[in-house]
């Protein structure tokens, strides 16, 4: 039972957060952050099953072991897109990027056709 309402209050704090968050206007620059740790972590997951050091990471990405460690423990904010290539090629996986539409999109795509444009 005890179980049962912790699962219940921590669902009702995820809500009460993503709903602070709707309100705030930070969404999309949370959903952005949340998805950068996902794949940061991830490469890591990789990395060391793969049994790599982060220096022989580095070499074969062509950078510093600082910059893979700060990549690793998030310090790093804006990896470039080719970096995260290199990373995903030297760990032989590939990197998968997905475009969806937003509420942004949704919302001018109702606009174009209530005004009766394509």
């Amino acid at each position: 039972m005890m179980k049962r309402q912790g699962a219940e209050e921590s669902g009702s704090l995820t809500n009460w957060l993503k709903g602070r968050i709707d309100q705030a206007g930070l969404r999309r620059e949370v959903d952005e952050l949340v998805d950068q740790m996902m794949i940061q972590q991830r490469l890591t997951e990789m990395r060391e099953q793969a049994g790599m050091t982060q220096r022989e990471l580095a070499r074969r990405v062509g950078v510093s072991q600082p910059v893979i460690a700060r990549m690793e423990s998030r310090r790093i904010r804006n990896v470039t897109l080719k970096t995260l290539v290199r990373a995903a090629s030297a760990l032989g996986a590939t990197l998968k990027i997905d475009v969806t539409p937003g509420k942004r999109h949704r919302t001018a795509v109702r606009r174009s056709r209530a005004a009766g444009t394509n």
